[in-house]
């Protein structure tokens, strides 16, 4: 598949699991840098900030769990006036395509 496009699969995914009412669980080492070192990364933040569409985020243990928690719900609480659920444009399914 290749790097670019782990984001539209990310978005297949969350539309068939949408479809099948299958509960998604958002896993791509979300806040991993600020649950470990105590700094997130840019790309954390945003994946992190994508994580609202999913039933559950999972976080990995690490001394800084408590605070990562926090940020993820603050950030969640933010990201709820700007996107509504699953529900961008989604052109059709072609996972099998180039």
């Amino acid at each position: 598949m290749g790097f670019e496009r782990v984001a539209e699969m990310q978005e297949e995914i969350m539309w068939l699991c949408e479809a099948a009412r299958v509960p998604a669980v958002w896993a791509t080492q979300v806040l991993e840098d600020l649950v470990k070192d105590g700094l997130p990364s840019r790309g954390e933040m945003t994946d992190a900030a994508m994580s609202g569409r999913a039933e559950c985020v999972l976080l990995n243990k690490g001394p800084n769990i408590a605070i990562a928690v926090e940020v993820l719900d603050r950030l969640l609480g933010r990201m709820g006036g700007h996107q509504i659920k699953k529900t961008p444009t989604l052109r059709a399914l072609h996972a099998w395509d180039d």
